[in-house]
């Protein structure tokens, strides 16, 4: 490749990539999910569109992994445990068991309704019964439900992607399938060893971060996705899952309340736009319009029972035990989204050489685009059809931690959000812990040294500086006025 070349790629990837971003901004104000329009970028550059060929199922495939690391990652790191850990249980019992339903119910509408064999059937089933990180994790940030049902949502979409790999590689293979019970034992040991070292890497990860100056404050965020990956390639080299590794070991970093918090989960951020943009373009591009026109009937058909079935199915049998309430149950089995997982996972057995897998792969893609414009747009009136999520809070306090090691201290970057209930709140009113004080507040572009009247107000940006042995108690305050006002702690406990 000459220098020209090389340009001339430069140049058409910037392009694409700005064209993606301003997608980004319309997206959100039509509704559209994105993906739709980065498949349909990949689509219109492709053979049917500019002319652009693409047909290498095994590049996207990789891609497509080392995408979902990311997007996985950005996911972990963003999510509050507080938030997650009361829906653990539930959560982890819908993402295995409950995909197992999925998986059956599916492939058996796929056999009886489509004519499919059996074993294409579980196949497709299970390419089509995980739902996408990257879909849920964007679709929640723009529907304010319960934290319990957010929390649940993210966990299963964070974990339901380990046992589907499982499922979809053994399905996709050529030779002889193992028994039933011999699934089960690899699922269970591939599982096991992914969040072994998920927890390992997680732990160590952050002890080693806290502990370690580092001369930049930009290698922050380089450290922590690197460990990230690292989990990755450590579940899978040690024959588990490396997609469970990787998003219990960002579930640990990010709340280990490591230095320049938000910078790194901005900068996994910005990495996950990339991954999302670059994955759906290469996905549209592997697609061929014109070969699909016989996979739209079974993709619906499928899509149904999906969605209409399968989907509730599990849901009710894995939650219910959970108490969780039915208007709950209804809204979950509506969040189950797909997106570029189910398409990346259908490469598999293109790659493999399976049988049928190009009809696969052309059912699976219609599958995605179809049910998740179906889904997407439609999930925020069905959060208030059901009457869930009127009165949730709004954003968490931001909190950026900078550790200030020669004077053993910290520098914490508050940021209220424009509804936070701390507006109002007087600095002494704080009841901030000995060894904590506001030094500055930065309001409308200027900012000023506060006395203990100065009141705050919603958008307001605080410098607090606070000795080692009170810095987690005052982001713990800061957090509960943040929460309940001036009159928390005196109301209830915190």
């Amino acid at each position: 490749m000459n220098v020209a070349h090389l340009n001339q790629l430069l140049l058409e990837a910037s392009v694409i990539l700005l064209f993606a971003v301003v997608a980004v901004r319309f997206s959100t104000r039509s509704g559209l999910p994105s993906l739709l329009i980065y498949l349909g970028i990949g689509v219109a550059l492709g053979q049917n569109g500019i002319g652009v060929t693409f047909n290498n199922a095994e590049l996207t495939q990789v891609l497509g992994y080392a995408a979902l690391v990311v997007i996985l990652a950005e996911g972990g790191l963003k999510t509050s445990w507080r938030e997650v850990r009361p829906a653990m249980p539930a959560a982890t019992v819908l993402a295995t068991v409950g995909v197992g339903v999925s998986v059956f119910v599916t492939a058996a509408g796929a056999h009886w309704l489509v004519g499919l064999d059996w074993r294409t059937s579980l196949l497709l089933g299970a390419i089509v019964s995980s739902t996408d990180a990257a879909a849920v994790f964007s679709v929640l940030r723009m529907v304010p439900l319960p934290h319990r049902l957010t929390g649940l949502l993210e966990a299963e979409s964070g974990f339901n992607d380990a046992p589907v790999v499982i499922l979809v590689v053994a399905f996709a293979s050529t030779g002889e399938l193992d028994s039933w019970y011999v699934l089960l034992a690899t699922i269970a040991a591939e599982l096991a060893i992914g969040a072994a070292v998920g927890l390992a890497v997680g732990k160590l990860g952050a002890f080693a971060v806290k502990h370690v100056a580092l001369p930049s404050s930009g290698l922050y965020p380089i450290a922590v996705v690197a460990l990230t990956v690292l989990a990755y390639a450590g579940g899978a080299l040690l024959h588990g899952s490396g997609f469970l590794a990787v998003y219990i070991s960002a579930v640990i970093l990010g709340n280990s309340k490591l230095p320049h918090g938000p910078a790194v989960r901005g900068f996994a951020d910005g990495l996950a736009w990339i991954g999302q943009i670059g994955m759906f373009v290469l996905l549209g591009l592997l697609a061929s319009p014109e070969t699909m026109g016989d996979a739209v009937v079974p993709a619906l058909v499928v899509g149904g029972v999906l969605v209409f079935l399968a989907r509730p199915l599990s849901v009710v049998l894995t939650l219910t035990p959970f108490k969780v309430p039915v208007r709950e149950q209804a809204l979950l089995s509506w969040a189950g989204l797909r997106g570029a997982v189910p398409i990346v996972l259908a490469t598999i057995p293109v790659v493999s050489g399976a049988h049928k897998a190009d009809d696969v792969f052309n059912i699976v893609f219609i599958l995605v685009v179809v049910f998740t414009l179906l889904q997407g747009p439609t999930l925020p009136w069905m959060a208030k059809r059901l009457r869930i999520g009127e009165g949730a809070m709004g954003q968490d306090l931001d909190i950026e931690s900078a550790p200030l090691e020669k004077l053993h201290g910290h520098l914490l970057s508050v940021t209220l959000s424009p509804t936070s209930r701390m507006s109002g709140v007087e600095i002494s009113e704080l009841r901030l812990p000995k060894g904590a004080a506001v030094t500055l507040v930065v309001r409308d572009g200027s900012s000023f040294v506060p006395d203990k009247a100065t009141m705050l107000r919603g958008g307001d940006e605080l410098l607090v500086v606070t000795t080692d042995e009170v810095g987690e108690a005052a982001e713990r305050r800061l957090r509960a006025v943040d929460k309940g006002g001036k009159l928390a702690g005196w109301l209830n406990g915190r």
